[in-house]
């Protein structure tokens, strides 16, 4: 499942087939590990241990493997609130991500973030984004910054289908285009923007085709085929690396879940969702990784028992993990603060202000 969009188009690749056995077994891994990441978070959500709102990714899993995988470590990713995923696959410790959706101390936005906003400055992964497609402008900032500066980093900017449809996106194709910014805009149309369906939200449904406006080099990929998703972001990401400018991705794939855990999904039917789930990616994975690699379901099996393993020792540390400190309900409020506020004049002069005492 393909198609172009107009403007430049980079040149092709077929990595997926140099890839070796160990690396296409780790891909399997960690969608196996985003899964059962995602089933357990589902059921420590509807115990009352998460609060907030939780949007799982079970069912794009491919997505956030195949394309993130093409990404070196210096490289920048910034996606949306369905967050989590992307946040395994870029390398954070399970652990500390689900202490984040805990509200832990030990999470990795110190409990304050919750499953919207993951964010680790260690794998340059800025968020979860809850504002729909407002990270777009910034990773255009991003990519601006990286060629002014002259560092050969790329900018994958990860969002769904809906996004495609406010004005922030339209204007940082726009600017990517006119500054040459290496960005790689992915989207992962999931064929829904909550409850509402694409074809009545947007008047073009083939989401690849809007990269047009900025003449920006764009194609379909299927999106429950972590090979073809792989090999598409490589493209991607080396066309944007090589000077070129921005890219842009459509991957077409399913939520298996509602919305959100609290969504009762009364806009799509049990036969559609059915229907999708016969395209599962892992067990479309697994079946390559048989028929056509030679591993072993043994071998395969022996992964998943491994992951449930990782799980329980996740789950553990996220219950054991303590609470912030009251101490600290103020903290990290300002990105560069000036001393300690408790004793600083100046802060307790504003707050009096503020407070019109």
């Amino acid at each position: 499942m393909s198609g172009r969009g107009k403007g430049n188009t980079a040149k092709a690749a077929a990595p997926a087939a140099a890839l070796d056995v160990a690396t296409k077994l780790s891909f399997y891994r960690q969608m196996v590990l985003i899964r059962r990441f995602e089933e357990l978070a589902r059921i420590a959500y509807q115990q009352g241990k998460i609060a907030g709102f939780l949007h799982l990714y079970i069912g794009e899993e491919a997505v956030a493997v195949g394309a993130i995988a093409t990404l070196r470590p210096e490289d920048h990713l910034l996606t949306h609130y369905r967050d989590h995923g992307h946040a395994i696959a870029r390398g954070l410790d399970p652990r500390v991500l689900m202490a984040e959706l805990y509200g832990k101390v030990t999470g990795c936005s110190r409990g304050r973030g919750g499953s919207m906003h993951f964010a680790s400055r260690e794998h340059n992964f800025w968020g979860g984004h809850a504002i729909v497609g407002g990270h777009l402008p910034m990773a255009v900032g991003l990519g601006f910054a990286a060629r002014y500066l002259g560092e050969p980093r790329v900018v994958m900017a990860i969002f769904g289908d809906a996004a495609t449809d406010i004005g922030e996106f339209y204007e940082a194709l726009n600017m990517a285009a006119l500054w040459k910014t290496p960005v790689v805009f992915l989207c992962e149309n999931n064929l829904y923007g909550m409850g509402v369906a694409i074809e009545k939200a947007s008047a073009v449904t083939e989401v690849y085709k809007k990269a047009c406006m900025a003449n920006i080099p764009a194609e379909r990929v299927d999106g429950m085929d972590v090979l073809a998703v792989y090999e598409a972001a490589t493209r991607a990401v080396e066309w944007a690396r090589a000077g070129n400018g921005p890219y842009f991705l459509e991957a077409l794939c399913y939520r298996f879940q509602g919305h959100s855990v609290a969504d009762p999904e009364l806009y799509r039917t049990k036969e559609e969702v059915e229907q999708w789930k016969q395209r599962d990616p892992i067990q479309r994975f697994r079946r390559h990784l048989i028929e056509v690699e030679g591993i072993p379901e043994a071998q395969l099996d022996a992964i998943h028992e491994e992951v449930e393993r990782e799980m329980e020792e996740v789950m553990r540390f996220a219950e054991e993990s303590p609470d912030p400190p009251l101490e600290e309900l103020y903290d990290f409020i300002y990105a560069n603060p000036v001393g300690d506020w408790r004793g600083d004049e100046r802060f307790l002069r504003l707050w009096d202000q503020s407070s019109g005492s």
